[in-house]
């Protein structure tokens, strides 16, 4: 399946935009832009992840949400 088939892993519908590279559960590894967010802000935001857009559309997330001090790695294909 195609990543623009694909749809989020969480919530069943919105498009993904990132993709957890070391998920804990391998049932949750592609996240769309709210349920991403919903993850920074609860504290719980994706350590290692590929973005799947193009456009660094996590990396702002985490820049504009995230108050942790913890280095994140933005994988490459």
């Amino acid at each position: 399946m195609g990543a623009h088939r694909r749809k989020c892993d969480w919530c069943g519908s919105g498009t993904p935009i990132v993709r957890d590279m070391e998920p804990i559960n391998p049932e949750y590894q592609y996240w769309c832009e709210d349920c991403a967010r919903a993850l920074i802000i609860k504290g719980d935001p994706i350590e290692t992840y590929r973005e799947l857009e193009g456009e660094p559309i996590y990396g702002r997330l985490l820049e504009e949400h995230c108050t942790l001090k913890r280095f994140y790695s933005f994988v490459t294909a």
